[in-house]
């Protein structure tokens, strides 16, 4: 488990190193100056070149990166202060420390990206649990239609749509807002319902109908036909055998969907105006905002790396086969 661990460690190293790069030299392909946005519309070259020293972009571009890199682990000075370790810079348009804003942004995104995979995990495997044991009736055709009707669906356009049915006509729900766990669960969960529903509205369907494909194949196994022939009764054999040999597929899309489920948390705070991460990295390019941009990169690519070594290594929880040497 050592050795897993410490290569996939490794390997997420590497992955983040390659995203930071990429994302800090594709910035400059933007033709647009930052020092002129913070200067402002009577800059002089002179002012100009002060502003430029100050936000630290007069140096050429792969000594910013280096710089960059290296304050990262072990600090950095700045015309405005000294940045600790972890430093992410400060922000181009108000000097404030640009961990400092991800982190205010951070619990935003994380509560709409973990609450969404709460709901569709709970209500798309259940769903397709129940198609798989009620297959080929009424109610396995009926889930399995609403599914393919359900994964066609668009956050920009269903979560408008929830939002004017639910909020605006029939007040069923309150108007989505993020308010901290801590300071009011009860708030905290009313204003992150809509939007958790409509995040997990297509991923919902795509477990549906996987869930329901998956259990059946099971179903078909040599090991579960062995089991009911000794006796045991259905429900044994559906939950101890086919629903736990089903798990391995579903879990490894898990951790594939994990990038697009940030994504679709982003694009959902942009429909509901929630103030998260997604809105500081747009805010960040429209604002040619380097710093802020690398930090809310950096983070969402570490959060999702994380997820998929928790998700590799839950395998051999699962199924007593999978070796992790």
């Amino acid at each position: 488990m050592f050795r897993f661990l410490l290569r996939r460690s490794l390997g997420a190293v590497a992955i983040l190193l390659i995203i930071s790069a990429v994302t800090f030299f594709l910035f400059y392909a933007i033709p647009r100056n930052p020092a002129l946005l913070a200067c402002g519309k009577t800059c002089t070259p002179d002012q100009l070149a002060i502003v430029e020293r100050n936000l630290g972009i007069d140096k050429p571009v792969p000594v910013q990166y280096w710089e960059y890199m290296v304050g990262i682990f072990f600090g950095r000075d700045y015309p405005v202060g000294h940045c600790p370790a972890p430093c992410l810079g400060y922000s181009f348009t108000d000097n404030r420390p640009v961990l400092e804003t991800i982190l205010d942004r951070l619990p935003t995104t994380f509560s709409l990206a973990v609450g969404g995979a709460v709901v569709f995990l709970v209500v798309g495997l259940s769903m397709g649990m129940l198609a798989a044991w009620k297959r080929g009736t009424l109610l396995d055709k009926s889930l399995s239609s609403a599914s393919l009707v359900l994964g066609s669906m668009q956050i920009y356009f269903l979560g408008p749509l929830a939002l004017a049915l639910l909020v605006h006509n029939t007040q069923i729900l309150t108007q989505p807002e993020y308010v901290p766990l801590t300071q009011d669960p009860l708030g905290w969960f009313n204003g992150l319902l809509l939007p958790w529903l409509v995040l997990s509205t297509i991923f919902t369907a795509n477990y549906t109908r996987m869930a329901r494909a998956t259990l059946i194949e099971q179903l078909r196994e040599d090991h579960v036909r062995t089991a009911r022939a000794k006796g045991m009764s259905r429900s044994t054999v559906f939950f101890r055998y086919a629903w736990r040999g089903s798990l391995i597929p579903i879990v490894t899309i898990f951790g594939i969907d994990l990038g697009s489920l940030f994504g679709g948390a982003m694009i959902t705070e942009f429909t509901f105006n929630l103030p998260g991460l997604g809105r500081l990295a747009v805010d960040s390019v429209t604002k040619s905002n380097l710093p802020m941009l690398m930090g809310v990169m950096l983070f969402a690519a570490l959060i999702i790396v994380l997820f998929n070594i928790l998700v590799d290594a839950c395998y051999a929880l699962i199924d007593p086969r999978v070796r992790l040497a």
